[in-house]
């Protein structure tokens, strides 16, 4: 079964190629657009999860094509706009066209595949439940906000983010690898320690509102879990 459906934007055959052989060896199902008219036909008429963008197009300037995109994909579709440009203004104008990220060439594969996976967590997650229960702790994904019973818990964006992944697997261990994956990106090269310290912090501003001091559980060397039942 195929990750994700994939459509690469290059009007260069070498990369395409080199590009496609990568992402269909890594499970993604990828059709390639050589053109904008042919990026453009191609986002109509398939259910993309994801669109690489090259800005360099012989027929269409790309910030003008990444704002057609968006416009015409639906909004959870992800673009990713592969360029050559790194001044910062053209950065930027890329993304409010509607960009989610871009990459500067040259980049390395696995970084690229990096990325990808995490844009597509992120999207399996906004697509999932807004609002999780668990005992007396609610997390409102949405909104981003925490109340345990009626009170709500102020939240650091690590802290929060470590909670809803703990409570997207509420009752089962979520391994120390996954969540520095989920909550701190591929590309954390670091100490795990700063997990620990995450952890004690969300444990210790829970139990202040009133949850049960069981209510994260800690497996020494393997991860963490979110009691459901106490």
């Amino acid at each position: 079964m195929a990750l994700a459906e994939l459509l690469v934007v290059e009007d260069d055959p070498e990369i395409a190629s080199e590009l496609g052989q990568a992402l269909t060896g890594h499970g993604y199902n990828v059709q390639h657009a050589h053109s904008g008219a042919k990026a453009s036909e191609e986002a109509l008429r398939g259910s993309w999860d994801l669109v690489l963008l090259d800005l360099g197009l012989p027929d269409i300037d790309g910030v003008t094509l990444c704002r057609r995109l968006r416009s015409c994909l639906p909004v959870e579709t992800v673009i990713v706009v592969l360029t050559a440009r790194t001044q910062e203004f053209e950065v930027i104008v890329t993304l409010d066209a509607g960009a989610d990220d871009y990459l500067t060439k040259p980049f390395r594969i696995t970084e690229l595949l990096a990325r990808l996976r995490a844009h597509l967590r992120r999207r399996a997650v906004a697509g999932g439940p807004q609002v999780l229960q668990v005992g007396a702790t609610r997390i409102d994904r949405h909104a981003r906000r925490v109340y345990v019973g009626p009170r709500e818990v102020p939240l650091r964006p690590k802290e929060f983010d470590l909670l809803a992944t703990l409570a997207a697997s509420a009752g089962t261990v979520v391994r120390r690898e996954q969540l520095m994956a989920e909550v701190w990106d591929d590309n954390w090269f670091g100490s795990t320690k700063t997990l620990d310290v995450h952890i004690s912090a969300l444990r210790r501003k829970l139990i202040d509102a009133g949850e049960a001091p069981e209510r994260i559980t800690t497996l020494r060397g393997t991860g963490y879990r979110l009691e459901q039942d106490l």
